[in-house]
């Protein structure tokens, strides 16, 4: 009986049309596809959730978008977060969205292999906001591979068809990817 290919979501913390982090989703998405696994594309636009409040849950409870997101991050295998940085630190929508399914449960953390990485303008590639997110990720009882993926100068980083251009930031991509596969694969045994 063969085996079914890893599962991976892949988020980007930015919901703008010309988002350079969702460039690193659809970049990172052909590195996982050549590897083998099976991708899942997650659009934080469809998951409406108001700022977190806990007055507001009280008299509302948990959005529905928040639990049907939870379910949809504990059937995949593994998570690669693209972030940007907002002022050197995460974006108001990515915190919201970890803060209210915090509020149901922690395995769509404690399951899945979890990997980052962030595209920024600038040549610092999202150094401070990494840090930030692997902070909180692991707080939770994520798994967050050692390999993060930062994307300096991203409006120069990826080619027509939306792969990486070849490089140095190509293969810190790949390495992110086989740690995450790596470890799933550890895990399945």
């Amino acid at each position: 009986m063969s085996k079914s290919p890893p599962r991976i979501a892949l988020i980007s913390g930015s919901t703008r049309t010309a988002s350079m982090n969702k460039s690193l989703v659809n970049a990172m998405a052909h590195i996982f596809k050549d590897a083998g696994a099976k991708c899942v594309k997650i659009d934080l636009s469809r998951y409406d959730m108001p700022i977190y409040n806990g007055d507001w849950e009280a008299t509302n409870g948990v959005p529905k978008a928040a639990k049907n997101l939870v379910k949809r991050l504990k059937s995949c295998d593994g998570v690669f977060i693209a972030t940007p940085e907002y002022n050197g630190c995460l974006p108001p929508l990515l915190k919201n969205t970890i803060d209210w399914t915090t509020r149901i449960e922690l395995g769509q953390f404690s399951g899945p292999v979890y990997g980052i990485g962030s595209a920024t303008p600038g040549g610092l590639s999202g150094i401070m906001v990494l840090r930030q997110l692997h902070f909180i990720l692991n707080r939770l009882g994520a798994t967050t591979v050692p390999r993060q993926l930062g994307v300096g100068f991203a409006g120069k980083a990826f080619d027509i068809k939306g792969k990486f251009i070849e490089g140095r930031t190509q293969n810190y991509a790949k390495t992110l990817a086989d740690q995450m596969l790596a470890e799933i694969s550890r895990r399945q045994k």
